[in-house]
């Protein structure tokens, strides 16, 4: 048996599947690629998270673009993080290309061209459905977390969120939040002493200061109402085919906060919402997050001990998490070790940090006697990939140097007017683009401290009026008093005395 015979056996043996699977292209040996190797990926598996590396032109948005459409036509929706915008094409088929035909003809696969259904949506004022979440919504274990807050101010936090349900106070909007952490240390500052203890203005200071940050960087358009249903994220069309959900980003790349702040409630929201699935054999929703090294570099610990665990737990609600970006180093360890499947695009050795990273990246994949990985990984071509991914029984499938196939739909952005039509037509945008303010903490306390205030005007004018008119009263009584007081020589001239004197006198001059 040849070397290429012993290299077919070994791949297509160790890509056995029994159940549903995308094929991700053929493999390569020796450069050339080993027509029917198919590399495969079993959907059982899915759920076991996954990491898209390689340097930039290396084909990684190609291989989500490829992941995503073999997910809906299996029927499971996908979650899209569009940072650069260039993901949209997904709603339309490719025009084709006779590369892609060249391509496919050495894969051993037939190419077809089709889009997919596909819903764009949005953080900011960017078209699309708006996404949106309560602060309520986030509690206060996790505001806190994204605040990057120390223990006592969680602890302030904590008496907040509780202050508000007590009082029935909704918080839904920073502008909500930020009222309560003032009204705590002002107007409502002896209630809130009685009720929970003292709370330091020294503290909620700070925690505004922290709200500001995420603030400034757009957060007072991501909190708020109508807060976003998970079920939606999870819709299929008719013919069963499952949504792929872009999310547009491409404005706050220099907005980190926001965009870490957003990926965890989601995927809170996501663990606290979907039930446990069990073994059921295909993933419920799969999310692809681009440009990952976003989230991680600007999180703070306790935020990444936060998704950690979420990255832990959240496979046994069938959800899986891709990771997109350049060098595995961008993941941190605890992550990158839940990570099943791992497809890593070429990566350069410009620099002696670049070899070095080239050789702990290499450390990432099993053995092999066909490859020398960390010599591999430079010389992999665009649209060519190192995969390992699990068989159904979670063992590591061969590494397969793989000639990726190429993307059914649209490897571009649609028009304008394309845009516009498929808006027009989405029933999430009228769901959720109408924006909502209705009454809530920032309102409620305002009316409360208007009433108090006018309380305590109308009892300043009552205790006025009572002094006025004690004061008057005062001064009445003291004119009497004055008016009765008979001048010394009347009184004598008045007195009994002397008028029996005077009368006594007259009697005798009569005689």
């Amino acid at each position: 048996m040849s070397r290429q015979d012993e290299f077919f056996k070994h791949i297509t043996d160790g890509n056995t599947t029994k159940g549903d699977f995308i094929t991700l292209g053929s493999a390569m040996l020796d450069g050339e690629t080993v027509k029917d190797a198919f590399v495969k990926v079993p959907l059982k598996t899915m759920n076991r998270h996954g990491l898209i590396a390689g340097a930039t032109g290396t084909g990684k948005t190609k291989t989500l673009q490829v992941l995503a459409e073999n997910l809906s036509d299996q029927g499971i929706p996908v979650l899209l993080m569009d940072i650069k915008g260039d993901l949209s094409g997904l709603a339309k088929a490719s025009p084709g290309h006779p590369k892609i035909d060249e391509r496919h003809a050495k894969i051993g696969l037939d190419f077809e061209a089709k889009g997919f259904p596909v819903e764009i949506m949005s953080l900011s004022e960017q078209d699309g459905v708006r996404l949106r979440a309560t602060i309520s919504e986030f509690g206060p274990v996790l505001l806190s977390r994204i605040l990057d807050l120390t223990e006592t101010q969680s602890g302030v936090v904590a008496v907040v969120f509780k202050y508000c349900d007590d009082n029935k106070l909704p918080l839904l909007d920073l502008k909500d939040f930020k009222k309560i952490l003032q009204y705590a240390t002002k107007e409502g500052k002896v209630e809130f002493e009685a009720e929970y203890g003292r709370i330091s203005s020294a503290s909620t200071g700070a925690i505004l200061r922290k709200v500001v940050e995420i603030e400034q960087q757009g957060g007072d358009l991501f909190f708020g109402e109508k807060s976003f249903e998970i079920e939606d994220l999870m819709r299929t069309t008719r013919d069963s085919r499952g949504y792929i959900n872009i999310i547009r980003l491409t404005d706050i790349q220099d907005k980190p906060k926001l965009f870490s702040t957003f990926m965890l409630s989601l995927l809170a929201e996501i663990y606290e919402t979907m039930p446990e699935q069990g073994d059921s054999g295909r993933p419920e929703l799969i999310m692809f997050i681009d440009e990952a090294h976003l989230i991680f570099n600007e999180a703070s610990k306790a935020l990444l001990n936060q998704i950690e665990s979420i990255v832990k737990l959240i496979r046994s609600k069938g959800v899986g998490l891709y990771f997109v970006t350049q060098n595995p180093t961008d993941v941190p360890e605890g992550v990158l070790s839940q990570l099943g499947l791992k497809i890593q695009h070429a990566l350069r050795a410009f620099t002696a940090k670049d070899r070095k990273a080239i050789k702990l990246a290499a450390q990432n994949y099993p053995d092999t006697e066909y490859y020398d990985t960390a010599e591999i990984l430079t010389s992999l071509g665009t649209g060519e990939a190192l995969v390992s991914a699990l068989d159904e029984k979670g063992r590591p499938t061969p590494l397969a140097a793989t000639m990726m196939r190429a993307p059914m739909s649209r490897m571009d952005i649609l028009t304008p007017n394309e845009l516009e039509t498929l808006l027009d037509d989405s029933k999430l945008v009228l769901k959720y683009n109408e924006e909502i303010d209705r009454e809530s903490a920032y309102e409620m306390l305002n009316k409360k401290i208007s009433k108090a205030e006018e309380t305590k005007a109308k009892a300043d004018a009552k205790e006025a009026k009572e002094k006025a008119e004690a004061k008057k009263a005062k001064r009445k009584t003291s004119t009497r008093r004055r008016s009765t007081a008979q001048n010394p020589i009347i009184k004598v001239l008045t007195s009994a005395t002397f008028i029996r004197s005077v009368f006594g006198i007259l009697k005798k001059v009569m005689k």
